[in-house]
């Protein structure tokens, strides 16, 4: 009787089935089988085609399109997986689901992200592999280990090899609000340029109503980043008012492209050069719709990360390199 084999098994909800491919064909390994459907009443029903008993099983699953159906999907994919004895469950979520509520920034407000830690635990997952969160904190709510894996190896290599003006040093990394300086003062800082800031003022949710810029980018192309573009309103604003002070070109660069609402219209009549975003959501629907949009593919570091986890090596080398 032959012995189990411990071996990677993953699967793909049906988010994002196109990552899911990139990172199994980074592996050298074929997308394990599973029909994940949904029943005319809405239910989402899993059965998961193979053996798993004493697997280490990954689950690959952002949370974006539909948040909630995709999320239910991922929970009953590991509740599935853990029925059927896997050794260990990975929930890959290269975009964390309800990751912007995580605090009480009013009133009776939930704590979303707080609520989806819980239910991946009880779901039965023993490890979560994310990127960028959108506050590290978010750790904290699992009392399970969590690697956030970081997009800026990638975007440094980005802007070293695609922006036209990083050689000549005329590059100004522009943070488009307070809560993102840290991010923008790190890659700043290991590309030895410049940094700015923009203040913007709120009036409500998603509606920015004054920007103030801190810095000095005459003369200069004004890089903006960010961790995610929903609306796109505070980059096609932000934009605007690097141009009114003297930058040359403005490009963006974004680990989660959610481009929701009128996005690709805003960034087609704004300032922007390129909006460059990560494939930790798909896009490419709204890449026919907005010619200004590239991404950068960060399947080989979340490969990366899954080999490391699965052989028992430190993933913090991802922190600061991109896998060859």
């Amino acid at each position: 009787m032959d012995a189990p084999s411990n071996s990677i098994k993953i699967f793909a909800g049906n988010a994002h089935m196109e990552l899911a491919k990139l990172i199994a064909r980074r592996l050298n390994l074929d997308l394990a089988k599973a029909a994940v459907l949904k029943y005319t009443n809405n239910e989402t029903s899993v059965t998961i085609g193979e053996s798993v008993r004493d697997e280490d099983v990954y689950i690959i699953q952002p949370g974006c399109g539909d948040i909630n159906d995709n999320l239910m999907e991922l929970l009953i994919m590991i509740h599935a997986c853990k029925t059927a004895s896997a050794r260990r469950i990975t929930a890959v979520i290269p975009c964390f689901f309800y990751a912007r509520q995580d605090k009480k920034d009013k009133s009776r407000a939930p704590i979303s992200a707080k609520l989806i830690a819980n239910m991946l635990t009880v779901a039965g997952a023993n490890h979560v592999i994310t990127m960028d969160l959108h506050a590290s904190q978010i750790q904290g709510f699992f009392d399970i280990p969590v690697d956030n894996l970081y997009a800026e190896p990638s975007t440094l290599k980005y802007i070293r090899e695609c922006i036209p003006d990083y050689k000549e040093g005329k590059v100004v990394i522009v943070s488009p609000d307070a809560g993102g300086a840290k991010r923008a003062t790190s890659i700043a800082d290991r590309l030895d340029l410049e940094f700015a800031l923009i203040h913007k003022e709120r009036k409500k949710a998603n509606f920015v109503s004054r920007m103030v810029l801190v810095g000095d980018v005459t003369g200069k192309t004004a890089v903006l980043v960010d961790d995610m573009a929903d609306t796109c309103g505070t980059l096609g604003k932000a934009a605007q008012t690097l141009v009114e002070n003297g930058a040359t070109k403005v490009y963006a660069i974004v680990t989660h492209g959610i481009l929701s609402g009128k996005a690709c219209e805003v960034i087609n009549n704004s300032a922007l050069t390129q909006v460059v975003v990560t494939n930790t959501i798909p896009h490419e629907d709204k890449k026919k719709l907005c010619p200004k949009i590239a991404t950068i593919d960060v399947s080989p570091t979340i490969a990366e990360a899954i080999r490391r986890t699965h052989n028992g090596e430190s993933v913090s080398y991802l922190f600061h390199n991109v896998p060859a």
